[in-house]
């Protein structure tokens, strides 16, 4: 499998600030993704999701996902897209105010 945090890196990085944080003995990390200043998505990956890529595919495009829905994408679109095969490439938050943080938090 290749690096699981290069994974991560690559499905974000062109939209937001990535923060991965340490959070416990058993390998669990904290992501944190925010733009312009502001936390737009915040999950736990525990180290059995970190190490199974289909799991942490899953895990990206479950992020991805919830993102999208609260920018007010169409959610058809975005399940399209994934069924594809593909990883939904959205653009960040509009600048029409504070974007409110993911679901699932």
């Amino acid at each position: 499998m290749d690096n699981p945090f290069q994974l991560i890196t690559d499905a974000f990085a062109a939209d937001y600030q990535i923060n991965l944080s340490i959070q416990g003995l058993d390998g669990s990390i904290m992501l944190t993704l925010s733009n312009c200043g502001h936390v737009v998505a915040k999950r736990m990956i525990s180290a059995e999701q970190r190490n199974d890529p289909e799991r942490l595919k899953r895990l990206v495009q479950s992020i991805q996902f919830g993102i999208a829905i609260e920018q007010g994408h169409s959610a058809v679109a975005i399940l399209e897209a994934m069924i594809d095969g593909g990883t939904p490439h959205l653009p960040p938050p509009t600048a029409k105010g504070r974007p409110r943080p993911a679901m699932g938090l």
